[in-house]
């Protein structure tokens, strides 16, 4: 009993001591340090013993290479989704610089596109602006022709009004001068006949006075018919003026007819419509005329029917025609005859 209780104390000794081992590198445990010295067991016991930490420490190196093994293809594992983690997040930087890139080439095209527009905007405002100074252009050289047939017409009317001025200026002198030689001959007169007076007075003066009296009497009448045939001269003179005064105003006044019937013709010839069947044709026209140059009427007095309808239209559409501000002339112009005739 004794022997059989020697052998089976230390075999159970070993036999926890395996487990303990196992568990403990089960659980990670390092056995680099030396074992505490176990007590003494007999020969058998420390030979199952012995046999025993062989099979214990082929099992924990078969442990700790399965660790190893785990270990690595954990690590390699780890490595794999850090590398596929690198590959998806270069992946995703990619693809924003892709879209980064489209962006810009978006924008980009934005810019060009508004640019593009801007320009030809630009350009139709540039050409709309050249239209309108055109336009303007050809309206101040209009303004410009119509101010300078102004300035024209006014000059030759300053002329004019300066013409009658200096006329009336040498008609001023002329009175002037008559009322002078008006006034010395009243003066005259006086003077004689304050000599007369003192002559009646003094009767009983000598026969050399009564001599120098009717000398200076005869000298008073030879300066008085000098005078009379000076006023005379001078009269005739103021005749004559007058004559050609009121000639040079008939020829003006024929001037501004010629010019304003010029211009009526011109005004017609602008609003008649002609075809090939009037060339060498004409009408004749009564037209009456308001101060202000409205057609108050019009009658066609002969000519080729054609001329004369197309006539009538042409006055009815202008409306107004030219006439002159002076009364005479348009005294004269308010009904005139006109031929018209068409040009080609």
């Amino acid at each position: 009993m004794a022997d059989n209780t020697d052998v089976t104390l230390p075999l159970s000794i070993s036999a926890g001591i395996h487990i303990g081992v196992i568990v403990i590198l089960a659980l990670g445990g390092d056995f680099s340090h030396k074992p505490e010295p176990m007590q003494q067991v007999s020969a058998p016991a420390v030979q199952a013993v012995m046999v025993d930490q062989q099979k214990v420490a082929n099992q924990v190196e078969k442990l700790k290479q399965e660790k190893r093994d785990t270990e690595r293809r954990e690590h390699e594992r780890q490595a794999e989704l850090e590398r596929k983690a690198q590959e998806a997040t270069k992946a995703r930087e990619r693809e924003q610089a892709q879209i980064k890139q489209l962006e810009q080439e978006r924008k980009q095209q934005e810019v060009e596109t508004q640019k593009a527009n801007e320009a030809t905007k630009l350009a139709q405002v540039k050409q709309q602006q050249e239209k309108a100074k055109a336009v303007q252009a050809e309206t101040d050289r209009k303004l410009k022709e119509q101010e300078r047939k102004v300035s024209e017409e006014a000059a030759q009317k300053a002329v004019e009004k300066r013409q009658v001025a200096e006329a009336a200026a040498a008609k001023a002198e002329t009175d002037r001068k008559l009322k002078e030689d008006a006034e010395r001959k009243k003066k005259a007169e006086a003077e004689r006949k304050q000599k007369e007076d003192a002559a009646n007075k003094l009767k009983d003066e000598a026969e050399r006075k009564q001599k120098a009296e009717a000398a200076r009497k005869q000298k008073a009448d030879a300066e008085a018919k000098a005078r009379a045939q000076q006023e005379q001269e001078m009269a005739d003179a103021l005749a004559a003026e007058q004559t050609a005064l009121s000639q040079t105003m008939s020829k003006q006044v024929q001037s501004e007819m010629g010019k304003y019937q010029a211009m009526i013709k011109s005004t017609i010839q602008r609003n008649l419509v002609v075809d090939e069947s009037m060339r060498g044709k004409t009408c004749t026209v009564s037209v009456r005329l308001a101060s202000d140059g409205f057609v108050i009427s019009s009658q066609t007095q002969g000519g080729d029917p054609n001329v004369c309808r197309a006539a009538k239209a042409a006055i009815l559409k202008a409306g107004k025609l030219p006439v002159s501000p002076d009364p005479a002339v348009y005294n004269l112009m308010k009904e005139i005859n006109l031929i018209v005739e068409p040009t080609f």
